[in-house]
């Protein structure tokens, strides 16, 4: 691998890594291995994506991905991001806001090669040096509000560049990484099994009736007999009601 691409901000999408490995500074590898991590990597992802993509580094406005977002929060995250989308966007923006930067108390991810530590006897925590702390929360921004949320991974203030900074997706490298990535999840998400109302279509063939229409059918047919039978009961009492004479038609 080229050196500056050892030195470079990794975010690899295939096995759902974070990787802060500049120059004269301290490495960190960041598992995010649940699906609530996995969403919010996949965010920072497309953050730095559409950085890319307009070539600079500025805030990104979530609501022009709103569809993007859900597809992330309902296939990798599992609705971690929220089961209702009206809440997606204020929700990742309290956790960006809150939980990203706060390396050490922020339960997003794992660290790769740290072992977990009891301290003061409250529980199990993860031991970060100062400057591991600056160079993760250096690295989040946020602007706007709950209803209007841009977002920004700050990579200059570690003095790096995008072009320093790579999306790691199987063989594929950023905007292609990315574009094969959210593909997979699109033909994932088409094999989910879907409710599909069936029309039927007109057939010479006739329908075959209901229980309920053959009840109504037969009993059409009992009454149709019934007054069949009067009929033929007042001709057999009261005799023919026209007669035939041999002289002519008599009422």
């Amino acid at each position: 691998m080229e050196e500056k691409t050892r030195q470079a901000i990794q975010i690899d999408l295939s096995q759902f890594k974070l990787h802060i490995r500049l120059k004269h500074k301290t490495e960190l590898t960041l598992h995010f291995d649940s699906p609530s991590r996995m969403f919010y990597l996949a965010v920072i992802a497309l953050v730095v994506n559409e950085m890319k993509r307009l070539g600079k580094i500025t805030s990104i406005p979530l609501q022009a991905h709103s569809d993007l977002l859900a597809l992330l929060n309902e296939t990798i995250g599992r609705t971690a991001g929220s089961s209702d989308s009206e809440h997606l966007i204020p929700r990742i923006y309290r956790k960006w806001k809150d939980a990203l930067p706060d390396l050490e108390n922020g339960p997003l991810f794992k660290v790769i090669g740290r072992k977990k530590e009891l301290e003061n006897g409250i529980g199990k925590t993860y031991q970060f040096t100062e400057s591991e702390k600056d160079l993760w929360a250096n690295l989040f921004e946020y602007r706007g509000s709950h209803e209007n949320v841009r977002l920004r991974f700050s990579i200059d203030k570690l003095g790096v560049g995008l072009d320093d900074v790579i999306i790691l997706y199987e063989e594929y490298q950023n905007g292609e990484a990315w574009d094969k990535f959210i593909l997979g999840l699109r033909q994932k998400e088409g094999e989910k099994p879907e409710h599909v109302e069936i029309v039927p279509q007109e057939s010479k063939i006739p329908a075959t009736p209901s229980r309920e229409e053959r009840v109504r059918l037969l009993k059409r047919w009992q009454l149709a007999a019934l007054v069949l039978v009067l009929i033929i009961a007042v001709l057999a009492i009261c005799g023919p009601i026209f007669t035939l004479p041999q002289a002519g038609l008599r009422l």
